[in-house]
């Protein structure tokens, strides 16, 4: 099986998530990766997702640069969310919510009040 065939996976989450100036290609049997993407999540969960393949320290090299650093990405809401769930998969604190609702208070009145498909900014750790 081809190592693109192996990572297809990977090429995939590199697409939806706006991989550009680079991508995957094959050399000297390994699979070599490369490009900019818009958040360091982005960036993490290309790397998440290799890290699921058995083996993939030496099958898969990735260069993945980082385009904008001022918050550590964009999250949608999916149902059942909160920003209390949030903040502790994203900052590792579940109190932290609050620094989720201030950065999108251009779109949030109440922290107890989001939506489903709401793309809200997700703070870097500090």
């Amino acid at each position: 099986m081809a190592l693109k065939d192996k990572y297809q996976d990977v090429v995939t989450l590199a697409e939806q998530v706006g991989l550009k100036d680079g991508g995957f290609k094959e050399e000297g049997g390994k699979l070599h990766g490369s490009g900019t993407v818009a958040y360091n999540y982005d960036k993490n969960r290309i790397w998440d997702q290799i890290k699921t393949h058995a083996g993939w320290e030496g099958e898969i090299g990735a260069d993945i640069r980082v385009a904008s650093t001022d918050i550590y990405g964009v999250y949608t809401v999916k149902s059942g969310d909160t920003l209390s769930h949030i903040a502790k998969e994203f900052l590792g604190n579940a109190s932290a919510y609050n620094k989720i609702f201030e950065i999108n208070k251009d779109q949030l009145t109440n922290p107890d009040l989001i939506k489903p498909g709401q793309k809200l900014k997700i703070p870097n750790r500090a």
